[in-house]
């Protein structure tokens, strides 16, 4: 009877520091290394600064794109514009190509 009392006084406290222990242990992992932890809060800020310089070099080009379809848009078309969406819509112009435009003579 002595030693069932005695074990009982020394075994259950060790199995619920134990249990407390691998419950505590399960949390604290998580946290580190979960869905939402610490390690993948770093990783998240890293992607977010990536995706933030993307979306700024994105936002450039919007405004570029913009801003040469309101040349086209407006009654007073930007002929250069004009001229050089025309060729390349064609196919007409390659890399190298020089374009040199001649007055139209008086007969023609």
């Amino acid at each position: 009877m002595v030693i069932q009392t005695r074990f009982r006084a020394i075994a259950y406290p060790l199995v619920l520091y134990a249990l407390s222990a691998s419950i505590g242990g399960y949390f604290i992992w998580h946290a580190m290394n979960g869905e939402r932890g610490l390690k993948t809060r770093v990783a998240n800020k890293a992607k977010i600064a990536e995706l933030s310089s993307e979306l700024d070099g994105l936002r450039a080009e919007h405004r570029s794109l913009e801003r040469k379809a309101g040349m086209l848009q407006t009654n007073s078309v930007d002929r250069d514009l004009l001229d050089e969406e025309a060729r390349l819509s064609l196919g007409r112009l390659h890399r190298n190509e020089v374009v040199i435009l001649l007055p139209k003579a008086a007969g023609n």
